[in-house]
């Protein structure tokens, strides 16, 4: 493994020059885009009569958020758009950043029609009601 990192320090430091640069790039010119595109996190927990789907976007706009179901999949899609712009006497720095991701989710055994969403401080929250089991309905059989 060793020979398929190129720049590595002979005192054994992982850091390489190419980290090296991005330190010194950031330093130099900040933390933009605050929303990091490999990072669209997502926690799901049994509460029991539902699935509480936390899903982690920070800095995202809700109305950049998009919802839908298609069959027995949920999609989560996001479109985001970042832009800094900084300006001295002598001086003009901008950037942007922009990307899109999109996750989806198998919803088979969830009752899709009551799903519930809401968006607050860069977390979304989805409560997906389990579908109602449908228990066997008992009869009586008729002997001949």
């Amino acid at each position: 493994m060793r020979g398929l990192i190129p720049y590595r320090r002979s005192n054994g430091n992982v850091n390489s020059i190419a980290n090296y640069f991005d330190d010194f790039e950031k330093a130099f010119f900040g933390g933009l885009p605050s929303f990091s595109w490999g990072t669209f996190r997502t926690d799901v927990l049994d509460k029991g009569d539902h699935f509480l789907l936390k899903a982690d976007l920070p800095g995202v706009a809700k109305e950049d958020i998009h919802l839908d179901i298609n069959g027995d999949d949920l999609v989560i899609s996001v479109e985001h758009e970042e832009s800094k712009e900084e300006k001295s006497e002598n001086f003009l720095r901008r950037e942007r950043a922009y990307g899109s991701y999109c996750r989806s989710f198998d919803i088979s055994d969830i009752d899709a029609d009551n799903i519930k969403a809401a968006y607050k401080n860069g977390v979304l929250e989805l409560a997906l009601p389990k579908r109602a089991e449908e228990s066997p309905r008992g009869r009586r059989i008729q002997i001949d």
